[in-house]
C-alpha cells in the first residue's frame, strides 16, 4: 500500500545574504524549499498537572525557554564581489532548551552547513553555540550553550502518542526574524508521514492549523499545558506562507533522537525487519528480512502484528510510528494474530541499515 506521503515545504530558515539583507531560497533535492537536569516526557497518568492554560499564560511560561538560532555558512556567489567571490548567508530559525546543562533542540536543517552558530535568548543576550549532533532522517538537531543556569531553563516533553485531534497547540517561534512570535490553533490530524531532508519518512508528524512561516522552523509546538508536543518544521502551501498546514515532528521521536545525539553525538534508528501491509484488524507481515529483529523474535510472513506494548495498532503508518519512537536495544512485546491463535511475541530492535 503506497505510503501517504506529505510534499511539504520546509517551515525553517529564512536565508539572508551577508550584507544584502534579502531572503534568500534554497531547495532539497526532493523539490521542497528549505529554509544539569535531563528533560522529561510526561506521560498519561502522571502526577503532573494537564489543567488547560490560556494561550497567554503558555506564551508567558515558555517563552524564557524559546531562543533564535542563526547558522551562518560561507557560499560562493554568482554576484561579482570587488574582494573576491564568495559571502556568507545565514540561516535564522527557532530552538528551544532542552536541559538545564545547556542542549539547545531545533531541526538539522536550520543549522545543516554551517560553520558557525550562535542562539539569542528572549533577553536579548546572545551566545555562541556548538551542535553537538544533527540527524537529517529525523531533521533534529541538537546544539550546545555555555550560559548561565538562570538562562537554560528546560521546557517538558508531552507523550505525543496521547495527542487528539482537536487539542489546542500554541506554537512559538522567529517567523522572518521576528523574535518571540506566538500562534494558536489545534491539532489538525495526527499519524501524518513528512518527508526529511534525506529524503527519510518521518512518521507520526503532527499537522496544526496554527500559523507557522519561514523561521519557525525548529521552534516548540506546545500543548495546552506548556508541554511540546513536538518541534515545527515543516508546511504545505501553495503560496510557501502560513495559509496552509504545518507540520510538527512529535515529540517521542524527538526525546530519542536527541537523547543519542547527546550522549552519542549521531542517532542510530530502530529497526523491526518486516514489510508491513494493511490488513483487517492490524498490520500484516509481508515478508521478514533474515537476520533481523522480527526474524530472531519469530515473527512469519502472514501473521497480523494486533498490538505493540498493549496497545493496539490498526494500520502499518501507526506501528512504523511507534518504531520511530524507539531505540536500538529497547524491547518490544508484540501481540501477533497467527492464523486461529494469538501469540505474544518479544522483539528486540535492532538498527536499521544505512540503505
Amino acid at each position: 500500500m503506497p505510503r501517504n506521503r506529505i510534499a511539504a515545504l520546509v517551515a525553517g530558515a529564512a536565508l539572508l545574504g551577508g550584507g544584502a539583507g534579502a531572503a534568500v531560497t534554497t531547495a532539497f533535492d526532493n523539490g521542497s524549499p528549505s529554509s544539569g537536569t535531563t528533560t522529561t516526557i510526561v506521560a498519561q497518568g502522571s502526577n503532573v498537572a494537564n489543567t488547560d492554560l490560556s494561550v497567554g499564560e503558555v506564551a508567558k511560561l515558555a517563552l524564557k525557554s524559546v531562543v533564535e538560532v542563526d547558522a551562518t555558512s560561507s557560499g560562493s556567489s554568482s554576484t561579482p564581489f570587488p574582494f573576491g567571490g564568495s559571502r556568507s548567508q545565514s540561516a535564522e530559525g527557532t530552538g528551544w532548551v532542552y536541559d538545564s546543562k545547556g542542549d539547545i533542540v531545533t531541526n538539522q536543517h536550520v543549522v545543516s552547513g554551517a560553520s558557525s552558530v550562535k542562539v539569542k535568548f528572549s533577553d536579548g543576550t546572545t551566545y555562541g553555540a556548538r551542535v553537538v549532533g544533527a540527524d537529517p532522517s529525523t531533521d533534529v538537531a541538537v546544539l550546545h550553550v555555555d550560559a548561565p543556569s538562570s538562562k537554560l531553563q528546560p521546557l517538558t516533553l508531552a507523550d505525543s502518542s496521547q495527542v487528539s485531534v482537536g487539542d489546542g497547540v500554541v506554537a512559538i517561534g522567529n517567523p522572518f526574524g521576528l523574535d518571540g512570535t506566538v500562534t494558536s490553533g489545534i491539532v489538525s490530524a495526527v499519524g501524518r508521514e513528512i518527508s526529511a531532508p534525506d529524503d527519510t519518512p518521518i512518521e507520526g508528524a503532527i499537522q496544526t492549523d496554527a500559523a507557522i512561516n519561514h523561521g519557525n522552523s525548529g521552534g516548540p509546538l506546545l500543548d495546552l499545558s506548556g508541554h511540546v508536543i513536538g518541534i515545527t518544521s515543516q508546511i504545505q502551501s501553495e503560496s510557501g506562507g502560513s495559509n496552509g498546514v504545518g507540520f510538527a515532528i512529535p515529540s517521542n521521536t524527538v526525546k530519542t533522537i536527541a537523547d543519542q545525539l547527546i550522549a552519542n553525538g549521531k542517532a542510530e534508528h530502530a529497526f523491526l525487519g518486516i514489510t508491513p501491509t494493511n490488513v483487517s484488524g492490524g498490520v500484516g507481515v509481508s515478508t521478514v528480512k533474515t537476520g533481523s529483529a522480527a526474524d530472531d523474535a519469530g515473527l512469519k510472513k502472514g501473521d497480523v502484528i494486533t498490538a505493540v506494548d498493549g496497545r493496539a495498532v490498526t494500520d502499518q503508518s501507526q506501528l512504523r510510528a511507534i518504531i520511530a519512537g524507539e531505540k536500538p536495544g529497547d524491547t518490544l512485546t508484540l501481540r501477533v494474530r497467527r492464523g486461529g491463535a494469538t501469540k505474544t511475541i518479544r522483539a528486540t530492535l535492532g538498527n536499521r541499515p544505512s540503505s
